[in-house]
């Protein structure tokens, strides 16, 4: 199993999952044209892909699924709390597959389980997918790591997760105050300090790589949540590396 985050923050988020011939995109938050451009940059086509697995109904998350279903003749998984978020800024799809949150299910060669994580919208998930020997674990816009999220993060070989934020370059940026209390919320974002708990709880798991991702690019800055995992996990000798995803490219293939 391989995957590249092909891009992930605040204008947009896509990753490529792919097992054998079977290719899945977990969001599609760019237009479909800039979601072909980027496929192509690491080698893949529109046409190599499944299905799309949509984790909530933001414009960050959504903007090209409805496109690329209609043109691609894709369809479209999410559950029905996002299904019915989404229906206007989607339009009409391919195919519409709900899928219950907390029930796993296949797509071809992949294993899907969707679990819950905190964010203010109707009901938003992280994806655990898995080839049968490796597992991946995406967990991005959550306000808080629940005891549900640090239990699947525990059995995964990789993980995607989200260090948005520093408390100090949020207090003292341009947001107003009502969206950095959003932004802090426990519906909001995960702020570095708290990605680095997780991982520093998961230094005995299998967990093999770790990618950061939806750093913002205003409250943010790759050497400081870089740093900030650095001193959490000193006292351990994790087994896992670290990677940033950006905003701008695509990060390389990674295999499981």
């Amino acid at each position: 199993m391989k995957f590249c985050i092909l891009g992930s923050g605040s204008k947009g988020n896509c990753t490529l999952v792919e097992s054998g011939a079977t290719s899945v995109l977990l969001d599609a938050g760019f237009s479909g044209k800039e979601i072909k451009r980027r496929l192509g940059l690491i080698g893949r086509s529109v046409e190599d892909i499944t299905a799309i697995l949509l984790t909530h109904e933001h414009g960050d998350h959504i903007s090209g699924a409805g496109v690329l279903s209609r043109q691609a003749r894709l369809p479209i998984y999410a559950n029905s709390g996002t299904h019915r978020a989404a229906e206007a800024k989607l339009g009409s799809l391919h195919q519409r597959t709900e899928f219950g949150t907390g029930e796993g299910f296949r797509v071809d060669g992949l294993a899907i389980h969707p679990f819950r994580i905190s964010h203010d919208t109707a009901d938003p998930v992280g994806f655990v997918l898995s080839d049968g020997s490796r597992s991946l674990c995406c967990c991005t816009d959550t306000g808080k790591i629940t005891a549900l999220i640090r239990q699947t993060a525990r059995r995964c070989h990789a993980l995607i997760l989200e260090a948005n934020y520093d408390p100090q370059l949020l207090a003292a940026g341009p947001y107003p105050l009502p969206v950095q209390q959003r932004v802090r919320s426990s519906q909001g974002h995960l702020a570095n300090s708290a990605a680095a708990k997780l991982l520093g709880e998961l230094t005995d798991a299998p967990l093999r790589q770790v990618v950061l991702a939806h750093l913002s690019e205003t409250n943010n800055q790759p050497d400081i949540a870089l740093a900030q995992m650095e001193e959490e996990l000193r006292p351990h000798r994790p087994s896992f590396t670290i990677d940033i995803a950006e905003q701008a490219r695509p990060t390389r293939l990674f295999e499981v």
